[in-house]
């Protein structure tokens, strides 16, 4: 390890070294052991070794406690006029999108444009704004227009910085799906009143909808005899996405949002296991391509090292969002639309 000297010298100002491990060729590589844990005494470890040009991250092993480093990454100045270009590409998209799906009716198209953009923004920005909150760097959203059928590929956000503790990376991970949800309810809500019944209809595409989609078509939605068909507004549509996006977000795979979520109350090896049992529940609502996506992200990290102090504590209010979040995720549980 380069200035393995200096770090040692940095780690025993502030822990009881107990050894060194090179990690003997293992996945999570060299780490050294300590005989115990102050979680101020680690932020200044930090900074001591951000100096340096190293991260440290440390975890429970044992009795003890274990501290990883990685190299410190350069940070890219961020480019504004990259995220302004790009929203206004995919305003231009998701107008088109809405176009189509509203057969040539400019209004709709403008529906459905605000309401899924508005979702996708809300999902980012609370990303954005629990990054400041504890003192992440973080770009603002890009935004990504694709010529699809609903005329983008969403967004995300840059972490420039390490995360800070678990409660930092719980934050980071619940805000955005949870935002996005509370924007979906009233888009759904407003999409499936304007939707229509039809008999016999020409439909390509079927959806099995979700729990939450099922209990709104039940509270507003036009009532549908027998042999007709509810023909989904624009705006429903969107609303539809909306959840979809949540949903595939919370998976607790690798980097996703659930991941994030699950590696904050779990150690790497359940956290690793964990993100297989995402994906294949993924692969089993019939999401092949996102699934085929998790699979990559999944073996082409290392596994996810969780936040700097991965030892603090969660707090109650955060364990009860956990729980939350959870009702959040069996709500939007969403097969794939089928074709008939």
């Amino acid at each position: 390890m380069d200035d393995f000297h200096l770090i040692e010298q940095s780690i025993s100002h502030y822990f009881p070294i107990i050894g060194f491990s090179d990690g003997d060729g293992g996945k999570e590589g060299s780490y050294f052991l300590v005989g115990d844990y102050n979680p101020h005494s680690f932020q200044e470890l930090v900074k001591e070794l951000d100096e340096l040009g190293f991260v440290p991250f440390i975890s429970p092993e044992g009795t003890y406690y274990k501290i990883n480093l990685a190299k410190k990454q350069e940070k890219g100045k961020s480019k504004i006029h990259i995220n302004v270009i790009l929203l206004l590409a995919t305003i231009g998209t998701t107008l088109f999108a809405g176009y189509y799906l509203g057969e040539g009716d400019m209004w709709q198209a403008v529906a459905f444009a605000v309401a899924l953009l508005g979702i996708i923004g809300a999902h980012e920005l609370a990303h954005f704004f629990a990054a400041r909150k504890h003192g992440v760097d973080a770009t603002l959203p890009y935004f990504i227009p694709a010529p699809t059928i609903i005329g983008t590929f969403g967004a995300l956000i840059n972490i420039k910085s390490p995360i800070p503790n678990r409660r930092a990376l719980f934050d980071l991970g619940y805000s955005g799906p949870l935002a996005g949800f509370i924007v979906a309810i009233p888009v759904l809500l407003i999409g499936l009143k304007l939707s229509t019944v039809a008999t016999n209809p020409e439909v390509s595409m079927v959806f099995v909808p979700p729990l939450i989609m099922q209990l709104f078509t039940f509270l507003v939605a036009p009532a549908a005899n027998e042999g007709q068909v509810l023909l989904l507004h624009p705006v429903a549509f969107a609303g539809w996405v909306g959840i979809l996006v949540t949903m595939l977000n919370l998976m607790p795979v690798a980097f996703l949002d659930g991941g994030h979520i699950s590696r904050s109350f779990f150690s790497q090896k359940i956290h690793s296991f964990v993100s297989i049992v995402g994906i294949m529940i993924t692969v089993v609502l019939g999401w092949y391509l996102m699934a085929a996506l998790m699979v990559v992200i999944y073996f082409m990290n290392k596994g996810h090292p969780g936040a700097l102090d991965n030892v603090a504590p969660m707090d109650r209010n955060r364990k009860i969002i956990a729980v939350v979040i959870v009702a959040v995720f069996i709500l939007c549980l969403s097969p794939y639309p089928f074709t008939q």
